[in-house]
């Protein structure tokens, strides 16, 4: 199987809303979660507001997607940037602003795609990324456990992050935070 990473543009943005529809079992969260306040009233929001937020999103020039496809079609997607963008990351796991940090915040693949790599693609072309950004620290907050179903592992499967070489940065039985060191 032959997977393209690219970045999202201006241009591909319809890729990741075709991606992110209810025919690909993700039309609700449009890779929102992180750009809300807090988890308070989280589960209630509607698909629509969080497409707005999205597309508000993508306005004001945040393109923090990566963007896999096969065969020209697009069949999974990364949020990955500087992780100061994301202040309820911050918050929810007690770090300090650093500029020099990204953060790789959540996973979708299309429900046809699961468990042939995708994942791993997009983790290789987040590194990469990071790299030609010059961020000297790259981290992943996974949810642990064993037998964790889709909606479980959307921020990415913590074995995933260990066999590319993060390293826990702060431990939690529930989500660590881990870290891969990216160089000066």
């Amino acid at each position: 199987m032959t997977f393209e990473a690219r970045s999202l543009t201006r241009d591909t943005l319809s890729d990741f809303f075709e991606l992110h529809s209810a025919a690909n079992g993700g039309g609700w969260c449009h890779c929102v979660a992180w750009a809300v306040p807090t988890w308070d009233g989280w589960g209630d929001r509607t698909a629509e507001e969080n497409r707005a937020l999205r597309e508000e999103r993508f306005r004001d020039g945040d393109l923090d997607q990566i963007l896999l496809y096969e065969d020209e079609r697009p069949v999974a997607s990364c949020q990955i940037g500087p992780r100061d963008r994301f202040p309820k990351i911050l918050a929810q796991f007690g770090l300090e602003k650093d500029a020099n940090c990204w953060a790789i915040t959540c996973f979708f693949v299309a429900p046809d795609r699961r468990g042939r790599g995708a994942a791993r693609a997009l983790l290789e072309a987040a590194i990469e990324k990071a790299k030609s950004a010059s961020a000297t620290r790259l981290q992943a907050f996974p949810r642990r456990g064993e037998g964790l179903d889709a909606g479980e592992v959307w921020n990415g499967p913590e074995a995933m992050f260990a066999a590319a070489r993060f390293r826990v940065y702060r431990d939690d039985p529930v989500r660590p935070v881990l870290q891969l060191d990216l160089g000066a």
